[in-house]
């Protein structure tokens, strides 16, 4: 299978399970539990339709966004997400480099694998870092004043993962960063031998965001043990409003589901909030943020930039969640499987697919810009 031969999500899913060694693709492809909310994040999409408009004049079409102050060409954007370059030698490279390509924000995680110095050296566009709130206030501190030196515009603090998602997957494999895999696991790694040798013959991993407190030599903390030991189970609004003010700037909370919890975040000044159930990671049986996007914008739409996140795979998926009212959609796997089957250009390549669904999808809507999506465009079924 050649990246020529990707055409959709499901191409790129493929292709990515073809070439990765079973226990990281089920890291990437995984939920937590039975994967309940996994699979509703995109069916909830399904039970939405679609009423275009005909006869606009849509020569021309303007699908450009602006969020938290940053102008988006499309209004999609590289979510961050962990451990990149695990999935392919380049990781955060090829996706900063991508993103910088389709004029659209990306974002560089506290389990980066680039340090977020390097990756705003990669583009010079719209960027957040995505970090999680530590015991040590010391450190959160630390992160906000690295980001602001290195000149990211926007933070995003994920807010749903104060401890691990129960992700049985890696469960049955026995994957762990630094690797501990089961027998199971490491046949798999095997018979996969082109992901070991690109493995081998490149830089040494490293998450240099964190590599004072997380070692990769099993020396000192592993990533399971970082979510259950480092991470603040206590946090509390107080603690997050004192981090938007210190921090001055652009303040986006991800991992927001309750109109209520919306609410606070716009009353302690935060400038975002990204709904999102964390892809279906954290905890099964939660809403999608699809189904919450209504009401919550309805809430703070006009107070606060609503984006979200979830089981976004097509162009359609997306003009339904503007049409709603979000401000912009965030994309995860969606390109993470490209950047495992191909790297770079695979990134390249899904991105430019997406931008081309919605364009094309905005034609056939009868709309030259996003601000001509609304509800009055949707009907959902019963």
């Amino acid at each position: 299978m050649r990246l020529t031969d990707c055409y959709n999500f499901h191409d790129f899913r493929r292709m990515a399970k073809r070439r990765l060694p079973g226990p990281i693709f089920d890291y990437i492809d995984g939920g937590a539990d039975d994967e309940v909310t996994y699979r509703r994040n995109t069916a909830a999409f399904e039970a939405c339709d679609l009423v275009p408009d005909v006869l606009r004049g849509v020569a021309e079409v303007d699908m450009s966004v602006t969020v938290m102050g940053q102008k988006l060409a499309m209004p999609v954007y590289c979510s961050p997400t962990a451990l990149q370059r695990l999935f392919h030698h380049q990781g955060e490279r090829a996706v900063a480099a991508a993103a910088a390509k389709h004029g659209t924000m990306f974002g560089v995680s506290s389990l980066g694998t680039i340090s977020l110095e390097e990756a705003r050296t990669i583009s010079n566009g719209p960027q957040v870092y995505q970090f999680y709130f530590h015991k040590d206030r010391g450190l959160n501190r630390e992160m906000m004043a690295r980001a602001k030196n290195a000149g990211v515009q926007a933070m995003m603090l994920t807010v749903d993962s104060i401890t691990g998602g129960n992700r049985e997957r890696d469960k049955r494999t026995g994957f762990a960063i630094p690797f501990k895999l089961n027998l199971a696991g490491m046949t798999q790694f095997a018979i996969k031998p082109s992901w070991a040798i690109d493995w081998l013959t490149h830089e040494r991993f490293r998450l240099p965001q964190l590599e004072n407190h997380v070692k990769m030599d099993g020396g000192a903390l592993s990533i399971s043990r970082y979510f259950t030991e480092m991470l603040d189970p206590s946090m509390s609004w107080d603690d997050v409003a004192e981090m938007v003010r210190e921090w001055g700037g652009p303040f986006c909370l991800k991992g927001i589901m309750s109109v209520e919890d919306a609410k606070r975040a716009a009353e302690i000044g935060c400038s975002g909030i990204v709904l999102s159930n964390h892809g279906g990671r954290q905890l099964d049986g939660s809403r999608s943020a699809f189904d919450q996007l209504a009401e919550i914008v309805d809430a703070v739409g006009d107070r606060i930039d609503v984006m979200m996140d979830g089981g976004v795979q097509r162009g359609t998926h997306v003009l339904k969640a503007l049409s709603l009212g979000a401000k912009a959609v965030g994309l995860g796997r969606y390109y993470l499987f490209p950047l495992a089957a191909a790297g770079q250009p695979g990134v390249e390549r899904a991105l430019e697919t997406m931008r081309t669904e919605i364009e094309r999808g905005m034609k056939l809507m009868g709309c030259t810009s996003v601000s001509q999506l609304s509800r009055r465009n949707l009907r959902f079924r019963s």
